[in-house]
């Protein structure tokens, strides 16, 4: 599918695809929309643990795992960061969003897919070029913390399931967070149907008014 570069309100980068109608962040601000919804409301509001595992529904642009991979420098939090992708995105595509010139943003995307890279210290990256719905989680990379970044569900129903979320609610560890853009009710009783204890935050700045998030 054909995407274009398009500029964000807040002077980032974000990707448009006009076959779906669909941006890959919100025109509002992508980092800042990206910062809020996953980093403050996410990873800052898990507990600090001796490594937290993150799961990422779309890495996509990387630009999630970045904005957690500079956390990570400030907060010293081990993470585990695992990214679930179906369709990566070429080099050239990365390159033209100009998202930062620091190395290690490239190290993220020259990182093999499908096998463990250490990015820094605390930051270990493993990109899966996979279907969420084929994922299969096992005991070692029980998620503490959910980025659920898809399409919006009218562009991508079916990664807006009944059977995703309660799969993911059971992969969990306790105590786990999952955190969305999507504050739609019919997202929030699926979730709560899964078993989340579901919350409705305040949006990023100048973007979407609520967002969700659910507890497990």
């Amino acid at each position: 599918m054909k995407r274009i570069i398009e500029q964000t309100a807040d002077g980032s980068s974000t990707l448009y695809i006009p076959e779906m109608d669909e941006h890959y962040h919100s025109v509002k601000g992508a980092a800042t929309e990206s910062q809020h919804v996953f980093i403050n409301m996410g990873m800052k509001a898990h507990s600090p643990q001796d490594i937290l595992n993150i799961f990422e529904v779309g890495f996509g642009t990387g630009l999630n795992a970045w904005l957690t991979l500079k956390e990570t420098i400030t907060s010293k939090q081990k993470v585990y960061y695992t990214g679930i992708e179906l369709y990566p995105l070429s080099k050239e595509t990365i390159d033209a969003l100009h998202y930062t010139d620091d190395p290690l943003f490239g190290e993220l995307h020259n990182a093999p897919w499908n096998s463990d890279t250490e990015i820094t210290p605390e930051f270990i990256l493993n990109k899966v070029n996979m279907d969420l719905a084929s994922y299969k989680f096992n005991q070692s990379n029980r998620p503490d913390i959910v980025y659920f970044d898809a399409f919006a569900p009218e562009k991508q129903p079916e990664m807006w399931t009944q059977e995703i979320f309660d799969s993911l609610y059971q992969a969990m560890n306790e105590g786990g967070i999952l955190t969305t853009y999507c504050a739609k009710g019919v997202i929030r009783r699926m979730l709560q149907q899964s078993g989340f204890v579901v919350e409705r935050l305040p949006g990023p700045p100048q973007g979407k008014r609520e967002i969700l998030r659910g507890n497990k």
